[in-house]
């Protein structure tokens, strides 16, 4: 007999969904629409990167070490959201990262470069910009002197010879529209930014060029910033005993969060390390992971942590399903883990498998808080690294945590194979090609997103975990045909331009 048409037969709740023992990623599921009754411009995507920090968007950049440094966090802060520093450094040296980042409140870092009164430099300790800021000891953390011009340079003469005072300096507090006003107000090229704390340390140099590049993009919205006053950064540590002294510093230059970077986590060298930091630390929110079932965690999050990293083996450069046979598709690996963690009220970070829109708006509406991406945004300007030209492209290096050629800068205490005798790569080199500003890319990605809540009825992330809950959100699997269809089909050719 035919039953009567209803919700329960259209479509799937997730709970019967992902509970029929197949490994399901976001390409494979489709959402239904739903009841449209507010603009895609009221949908608020506002959320938590953990227990006790909020964001005003839902996107994190991974602590990888072509990804994340600290011209990625300043720019995504500047977005609402965050960028975790990579640890594939010395401790030190991701501490200065972190302390950059957080020295602003303009949304980039120039990459001028420092010098000392007495240096005497070459044209390419001018690295390819027009200024060079001078102070005492020719860092980031001594006193502003003045600013030597490229142009200006003579061989073999000390920078004190030609080095000028600067006409004005703009606050290290100052957010973007304050120190464009202060450039436009006092018709300066240029000024040097410094802090405001009285030790006069030179920040980074603002320039009438970075105001008209920052001023084509999308309008700047509610950025990340933290009881502190300054920009959201996370930083990711180890489980290594070391690892200890790295927290301290890292908390010492004020991490809003701190990253326990495993990609598996459910060790008894992460729940110690948790424990510790905790112990240590209660005023700092730790994430934990990675994690893909509810067994691991239950462990984490009964250890202490404040937020889980769901993802293993989901990254465009990783091989760890292929290479050791274990990991879980990432649409099922969210929906598992963020229906543990809710009860829990730790939020879920949907890390890795983020080639699109389409699949933030999956990873959110299956109980993910955030997500976390590594390829989506590597090859922007702000990632580290130069651009290289191959075949008439233009590009910039990519590569996993567990490729070879990171291992060797250390990140393979990451796959817990620091100890081992052979050293076995979870993960690839590539590059990826150049696409542009995050500052200009993310908008218009976050308002595809908005779109597509729209579309399936929610008005913001806290009414898509709640349908899915009630099961009023409904979902299908799609076929191979089905997802053929879905995408571009049936042209001769064509071009894909997002936005």
């Amino acid at each position: 007999m035919a039953h009567a048409g209803g919700l329960a037969d259209d479509g799937s709740s997730a709970a019967r969904l992902f509970s029929q023992g197949v490994s399901y990623t976001y390409d494979d599921v489709i959402v239904l629409p739903g009841y449209i009754d507010f603009p895609a411009d009221a949908v608020d995507l506002s959320t938590r990167l953990s227990r006790r920090v909020p964001l005003a968007t839902p996107c994190v950049a991974s602590p990888m070490d072509t990804v994340s440094e600290a011209s990625m966090a300043a720019a995504m802060a500047a977005l609402g959201g965050a960028a975790v520093v990579h640890s594939n450094a010395d401790p030190a040296t991701q501490a200065s990262i972190l302390r950059a980042a957080k020295s602003r409140r303009v949304p980039f870092v120039s990459g001028t470069p420092f010098l000392a009164p007495s240096s005497v430099p070459s044209a390419a300790d001018f690295a390819g910009c027009a200024y060079a800021l001078v102070t005492e000891r020719g860092d980031a953390r001594s006193r502003l002197l003045g600013v030597a011009a490229a142009a200006d340079r003579r061989p073999g003469v000390p920078v004190s010879g030609y080095m000028t005072a600067a006409r004005g300096t703009a606050s290290a507090s100052f957010d973007f529209e304050q120190a464009a006003a202060f450039l436009a107000d006092e018709g300066l090229e240029f000024a040097p930014i410094v802090s405001d704390d009285g030790a006069g340390e030179a920040v980074d140099l603002i320039t009438a060029q970075d105001v008209e590049r920052i001023r084509s993009y999308p309008k700047l919205g509610k950025p990340s910033i933290g009881a502190d006053g300054r920009f959201v950064v996370a930083a990711a540590i180890g489980t290594r005993e070391e690892d200890k002294r790295r927290l301290e510093l890292l908390v010492q230059e004020g991490a809003n969060a701190i990253v326990i970077d495993s990609s598996q986590g459910n060790s008894v060298y992460q729940l110690d390390m948790i424990k510790y930091a905790k112990r240590m630390y209660p005023e700092v929110d730790l994430i934990g992971g990675n994690v893909v079932t509810i067994a691991q965690a239950q462990n984490l999050i009964g250890a202490g942590a404040d937020g889980l990293r769901v993802g293993m083996g989901s990254g465009s450069i990783c091989t760890t399903q292929e290479v050791c046979a274990v990991g879980r598709g990432q649409a099922t690996a969210v929906y598992k883990v963020a229906s543990y963690a809710k009860d829990h009220d730790v939020p879920v970070i949907a890390d890795g498998g983020i080639s699109n829109s389409g699949h933030i708006v999956k990873a959110l509406t299956l109980g993910a808080s955030t997500v976390m991406m590594g390829s989506f945004l590597a090859g922007s300007l702000e990632a580290p690294g130069v651009y290289e030209y191959k075949d008439g492209r233009r590009l910039k290096k990519y590569r996993g945590m567990g490729s070879l050629e990171a291992m060797t800068k250390g990140s393979d205490a990451r796959y817990l194979g620091d100890k081992l005798k052979l050293k076995v790569a979870q993960g690839v080199a590539g590059a990826v090609s150049d696409k542009g500003s995050v500052l200009r890319f993310i908008p218009y990605t976050m308002q595809a997103v908005k779109q597509g809540f729209q579309d399936l009825g929610a008005s913001s992330l806290q009414s898509a975990h709640d349908l899915l809950q009630s099961e009023s959100l409904r979902l299908e699997v799609r076929t191979g045909a089905a997802q053929v269809e879905g995408g571009i089909h049936g042209l001769v050719s064509y071009e894909k331009k997002a936005f």
